[in-house]
């Protein structure tokens, strides 16, 4: 079994977990790679993208971030991918550092993979067409801070007109990104559905909304004050949009096959990574009289 070890070595602990790392997969039975530009004892290396391409599994070393970038390209070659969190809440990593020893599953067959929706995104502007892929999600906003744009989104024939700041489209897993801080739902990842957010909505009655996955939605976009807008995809901006510019999003044939290897579930994921984080809700062993609510 060949690994593509994928590290981020600006965040804490990474460079270390590196060298640790290549060792104890080679004492594993598990042949360790890394990128060409990166050298270390008991790796081989490799362009990064043969280093895809080539190895069974992908490990990322990171936040967030870095498992999404390498997702999708997973996602491409239909490559299982687990991360091991480096950064500050690292959802989407299914270990952390001082947990690496349960890689060792990786050589028994000890783990399942979740696969995980993706989206697909389509911008036509005149006869230009380009199609970007999102894990989390795709984001219409305006250029300026607290400029009100007018979007259009057209679900079987159907209109839907929103004044906001901007829109999130998400997938479940993006559920608990940008939406959520929007005040999007927190949907199940095993779920598929896609979600849209406003941002900051001029009218009180607009609230999110969840879409069956088997429809395709259009958008369009507008300012009266004619501001720039921008389609943002997992955080990257990728497209200026004009009025007459459509922006098509779909479930996308491609998904993330992310791999588990611990027993945390997706709401006790929610429960250490989110609300312990403000100290809002904590896990509680015992609910009687002797639980520290009661003293």
């Amino acid at each position: 079994m060949k690994a593509a070890v994928l590290p981020n070595l600006d965040k804490r602990g990474s460079k270390e977990l590196v060298e640790k790392l290549g060792f104890f997969l080679k004492n594993c039975g598990i042949e360790p790679y890394l990128p060409d530009s990166i050298h270390c004892p008991y790796y081989e290396c490799l362009p990064e993208d043969r280093l895809i391409s080539e190895s069974d599994i992908i490990i990322t070393i990171g936040g967030d971030g870095t498992i999404i970038r390498y997702a999708k390209r997973a996602a491409e070659c239909e490559k299982p991918i687990i991360g091991i969190n480096a950064g500050r809440i690292g959802y989407l990593a299914n270990i952390e550092q001082d947990e690496y020893p349960l890689l060792k599953k990786l050589a028994t067959g000890d783990y399942t993979i979740e696969n995980r929706m993706m989206l697909e995104v389509e911008v036509k502007d005149g006869g230009n067409l380009n199609t970007y892929y999102a894990v989390n999600d795709a984001v219409i906003t305006g250029g300026f801070i607290s400029r009100i744009i007018d979007i259009k989104a057209v679900v079987e024939g159907d209109e839907i007109s929103y004044r906001a700041d901007g829109l999130v489209i998400a997938t479940p897993t993006g559920s608990t990104a940008y939406s959520m801080s929007a005040g999007g739902p927190i949907i199940d990842p095993k779920m598929d559905c896609i979600c849209i957010t406003p941002i900051c909505s001029f009218a009180l009655a607009s609230k999110p909304i969840i879409i069956s996955p088997d429809k395709e939605i259009v958008f369009k976009a507008g300012s009266r004050k004619k501001i720039d807008i921008f389609l943002t995809v997992d955080g990257k901006r990728t497209a200026n949009i004009k009025p007459s510019t459509e922006i098509i999003i779909r479930k996308s044939k491609r998904f993330v096959k992310l791999i588990r290897i611990n027993e945390r579930s997706f709401y006790k994921t929610l429960s250490v990574k989110f609300f312990d984080q403000g100290g809002v809700i904590r896990e509680r062993k015992s609910f009687g009289k002797n639980s520290p609510d009661n003293k």
